[in-house]
């Protein structure tokens, strides 16, 4: 009974958060504790396909049929979503064809400090990210 209660917070805070703008993603969706239910109850602006289902995505058809499933439920919910671990132009064929929205890997691109210079140093002087660390996506 304490998850759900806590669930129910959560929910009635992402959505105080929405109200002032803040988006919100679902990550390493399809894995873990990630589940359709939360996708239902928690209205997130974002799906992240988890990994896992990405890297074997141009041989293993039962990746492809997962990532078409989570795809389409999420476009009917209005979801954006964004595969992770994109490491091949392969790969990237596949996500267009499934109508995955954003991309993100080392096919898109490596970490560099030229992308963010401030978070770099940043991460060295304190080993960790500041406000200024952002994740990139690769629109599809």
């Amino acid at each position: 009974m304490a998850t759900v209660r806590d669930m129910v917070k959560a929910i009635e805070f992402m959505e105080m958060l929405k109200e002032r703008g803040c988006k919100f993603a679902l990550d390493a969706f399809g894995v873990g504790f990630t589940s359709f239910v939360y996708l239902r109850d928690m209205h997130v602006d974002f799906l992240k396909i988890d990994g896992s289902f990405i890297r074997n995505l141009t041989t293993n058809t039962n990746d492809q049929l997962f990532v078409k499933a989570i795809s389409d439920v999420a476009k009917g919910m209005g979801i954006k979503t964004i595969a992770e671990f994109v490491e091949k132009e392969e790969t990237l064929q596949y996500l267009k064809k499934y109508d995955v929205d954003y991309a993100r890997g080392y096919f898109i691109g490596k970490p560099s400090q030229s992308l963010y210079p401030a978070c770099f140093q940043a991460e060295k002087r304190k080993n960790k990210k500041t406000s200024q660390c952002k994740d990139i996506d690769f629109p599809l």
